[in-house]
Formats: structure tokens, sequence, C-alpha cells
């Protein structure tokens, strides 16, 4: 399984088996899986989305958004929990206007997900965990 650093974005192979045991970038010696949602950029996003074999899901956010912040933790908290099977990051539209308008984002917050560098689904507005979990795990 590739899958990518979040701080150097080198791409390291991680037996399936060795998921759930903490695996360390070969390159930078961080975790990769470390269950906290990854602060993707214009550089970083093409590389982390395309390079991951597991799906990622992105968050697309403001941080003027009231129901971005309500979700921040939920998105977070389902990050942890469901680790060794998605990487999850997130994109800042006020920042990344570029990104934004790539992907016709309309609302925010929008979750995106990709898996083999591609746009498989996406949902609109906040998800309570429930939700979200119920949402990924049809696609996942």
């Amino acid at each position: 399984m590739n899958v990518v650093c979040p701080r150097c974005l080198a791409t390291n192979r991680v037996p399936d088996e060795r998921l759930g045991q903490d695996p360390k970038c070969g390159k930078c010696g961080i975790p990769i899986l470390d269950g906290g949602p990854v602060e993707l950029t214009a550089a970083s996003f093409g590389p982390f989305v395309a390079r991951n074999e597991l799906p990622v899901v992105v968050d697309f956010w403001a941080p003027w958004c009231g129901p971005c912040k309500m979700m921040a933790p939920v998105f977070a908290q389902v990050a942890d929990q469901m680790k060794t099977r998605l990487r999850f990051a997130k994109v800042n539209t006020e920042v990344e206007q570029q990104l934004a308008q790539q992907y016709g984002i309309r609302s925010i917050p929008s979750l995106l997900l990709f898996k083999n560098g591609a746009e498989a689904d996406r949902v609109a507005g906040a998800l309570d965990a429930g939700n979200l979990k119920n949402w990924l795990m049809r696609h996942s």
C-alpha cells in the first residue's frame, strides 16, 4: 500500500498488515498515519491525493464559516478513528482559492472523496460523526 507522508510528501510502501502499527516515513521519520487531518496547499494537494492508495477525504473549509468550525472537531475525531482506512485532509478555501475553483466548491464545508487520485463522491454541508462515517463507509 502506498501512503504519502504528510510532512515531506514522500511515498512510503506499507504492507497492509502494518497499517495499524504506526508506520513512520522512510525519509523524514514522522508517523505517516497519526490520525490528524493534513493541511493541504496548492503545491501539496496533487501529490498527496494522487499518490495515496488509501482513499483521501478532503474538507474544503474557511475560517469565517460557522458550520466549518462546528464540523472541524467531528472531522478530526473521525480521522483518528479511521486513520488506517482513509486519509483525511483540509483545504482552506480563503488561502487556496484556485483549488476551490478547480473543484467547483460552491458551498462550504464541502467534503470530496478521492480514490486513486480521482474524485469519487462529494457532499456539501456540515455532518455529524454518524453521518460522516456512514457516508465514508458507503464509498470506502
